[in-house]
């Protein structure tokens, strides 16, 4: 395993083809699937993962302050993984000088999270087409968990032509069905039983659309169905929209994903199931699902502790 500090360093030491993963830290199953994805794919000689806070793309300060790191802790999880290098570049190194030039893909910015988050696909899309740029991966690796994001940085990278392809990876789910993110630490036990329903009308969902059901308003009624039935999760939206642009869809007639977002007390989730085309119809990526307690909680023995831990690195 490789540190590397720069661009022109990472460049130096990665060989051959490159498989590129970017984060930024704070790992959990979704991330380390992306890097065993690059690891099982042959045509990469190098697996470079990226570790890097990015203050683009958060609106707030108190949200970057508060966004969870541990190097050490990272850097080990990436090479048991099958990393080979973690480009761990400093704010200087990733923005020298004030950013004059940021990256707008319009439309696809929109909708979904578009309102909630302003500023934040800007963010994201700018610091991914520096990392393109600079590392120039063959191969780069996303989570199908930020879906709205996905869609963005392929359409991105097919605009600024951009060379190698963009690999989207499912969603790696808690053994109880939750969406897999550092944000769950902060989860209550209460607050973690009601965001259960979350997934499970994904869930509902997703079985309607294989049995033949095409209508948006009852995909989405299937989800806001189970959400109602004794929950108090607070939801933003529940979306059908397609793979490619992300637009609004009445209708499952394309590549599309269902996609909600919803607070579970003070905690915002997002989620979603994919549709891709099959000979018969829809067939809908549920993702997998961990088989014991994630990474994400370590040794600690209740999300309580683990919320603690993580809050004790920020004081």
């Amino acid at each position: 395993m490789r540190i590397a500090k720069t661009f022109a360093e990472t460049r130096l030491v990665s060989s051959g083809e490159i498989g590129l993963v970017p984060t930024m830290g704070f790992l959990h199953e979704g991330h380390l699937s992306l890097i065993e994805a690059a690891r099982r794919d042959r045509d990469n000689d190098t697996v470079v993962m990226s570790l890097f806070v990015n203050p683009l793309q958060f609106d707030r300060d108190s949200d970057l302050a508060r966004y969870p790191r541990d190097a050490e802790r990272d850097i080990e999880l990436a090479a048991a993984a099958g990393a080979d290098v973690v480009f761990a570049p400093d704010v200087d190194e990733m923005y020298p000088g004030e950013q004059l030039a940021r990256v707008n893909v319009k439309r696809l910015s929109e909708p979904m999270e578009g309102p909630n988050r302003p500023g934040h696909f800007e963010g994201v899309a700018t610091v991914v087409a520096k990392l393109l740029a600079g590392i120039r991966p063959d191969r780069s690796y996303f989570g199908r968990k930020d879906a709205q994001q996905l869609a963005i940085v392929r359409r991105m990278a097919v605009d600024l032509s951009f060379p190698g392809t963009i690999v989207g990876v499912p969603i790696v789910r808690e053994a109880d069905g939750l969406a897999l993110s550092s944000r769950n630490i902060f989860l209550s036990d209460a607050e973690r039983r009601e965001a259960l329903a979350l997934s499970r009308g994904l869930m509902e969902a997703a079985d309607a659309a294989e049995a033949g059901e095409t209508a948006a308003s009852r995909l989405t009624g299937a989800v806001l169905e189970q959400i109602r039935e004794g929950s108090s999760v607070s939801v933003e939206y529940v979306m059908l929209a397609s793979q490619d642009l992300v637009e609004p869809l009445s209708e499952l007639d394309r590549p599309a994903f269902l996609a909600l977002a919803a607070w579970s007390g003070g905690t915002r989730l997002i989620d979603n199931v994919h549709f891709d085309e099959a000979e018969d119809g829809f067939r809908a990526d549920r993702g997998t699902r961990l088989q014991s307690k994630s990474v994400l909680y370590g040794n600690a023995g209740s999300r309580e502790e683990s919320r603690d831990a993580v809050d004790n690195r920020h004081r």
